[in-house]
């Protein structure tokens, strides 16, 4: 913990504290859990990201107003990067996926999504084509190029091209407008003391599709679940949204949606591990991997790239 993080903990009274876990994240921010007379708080250190932290402060407001469970925000210092938040505990969706209440569970998540979707886009970026793309295209220079060492020729560079443009044009054909998490997953979803789900890590807001948390959940890179269950949360999203669309055509927004997603975490993932040096992320790259296979054979836009990828893999 640097010195500056120790100061901040004294000048919100804290003279004496217990550092009893440091939490792992993708980003540069450090998160300690600190017991201060037997109570637990979260020390956020984004000292080495201090845009990410008024983000951080602006999402947590506008999602509050909306009545979404994210941290209350005790004491802040933005100039020099640190906050002072509520604990939600260490029990995330993704440590109790096996339970007997994954249903319900599951729908509450969805009951966030659509209190995210109502909160306000005043000041929030769009997702447009150009960041989309830029996402995307990550997969190409990270996971193929560096990760997997290979340069495409002129015809699967064209296959990879092609099919980028088909994806983003579903994508943006789809209805949005609306703040997405962009992060969305089980491990940034705590189940808090009275079973309600606590919503974290949502300082990368931006506006965009209605489909885009509802693919960070459902396919999530961390956690395989059954098409069925896809299918029935989907619907529950439906119905608890009052979105005017038929289920056959969220479905194809969806995995659509995925493909943009899923596409992107592959060079993410690979990238995280050959710059960051956090190898952790590469047990995850065969079921990201899987799922743009699976999403990608199903229509005549995208096979061509399921194919090469699956080759690639071999």
């Amino acid at each position: 913990m640097r010195d500056r993080a120790r100061d901040f903990l004294k000048e919100c009274g804290f003279d004496e504290f217990e550092i009893i876990d440091s939490l792992a994240d993708a980003s540069s921010r450090e998160y300690y859990r600190i017991l201060v007379d037997s109570k637990s708080y979260i020390l956020m250190d984004s000292s080495m990201m201090r845009d990410a932290l008024e983000n951080f402060v602006m999402m947590a407001d506008k999602l509050s107003s909306a009545k979404v469970r994210v941290p209350k925000i005790l004491k802040r210092d933005l100039s020099g990067g640190y906050l002072l938040l509520e604990d939600f505990g260490s029990t995330h969706l993704f440590d109790v996926i096996s339970c007997d209440d994954v249903e319900k569970l599951y729908k509450k998540a969805i009951s966030e999504i659509v209190l995210i979707q109502k909160s306000s886009i005043e000041s929030l970026e769009i997702y447009d084509r150009e960041f989309l793309k830029f996402e995307m295209d990550l997969m190409l220079e990270w996971y193929i190029k560096q990760y997997h060492n290979i340069s495409l020729d002129d015809s699967d560079l064209s296959i990879v091209s092609t099919t980028i443009e088909a994806i983003l044009d579903e994508v943006l054909s789809q209805k949005s407008g609306v703040v997405v998490h962009r992060d969305f997953h089980s491990k940034n979803l705590m189940i808090l003391k009275d079973n309600s789900i606590g919503v974290i890590d949502f300082q990368d807001a931006k506006v965009g599709s209605v489909t885009y948390d509802l693919v960070s959940l459902l396919r999530d890179s961390y956690v395989k679940l059954d098409e069925g269950f896809i299918d029935k949360m989907l619907a529950f999203y439906l119905d608890e949204s009052g979105l005017d669309v038929s289920f056959e055509e969220l479905k194809r927004w969806f995995d659509f949606m995925g493909l943009q997603r899923e596409i992107k975490i592959l060079g993410i993932f690979a990238r995280l591990s050959l710059r960051d040096g956090k190898d952790g992320y590469l047990e995850y790259i065969p079921q990201t991997l899987e799922y743009i296979v699976d999403v990608g054979s199903r229509y005549s836009l995208t096979k061509e790239l399921a194919t090469l990828l699956l080759k690639i893999k071999k």
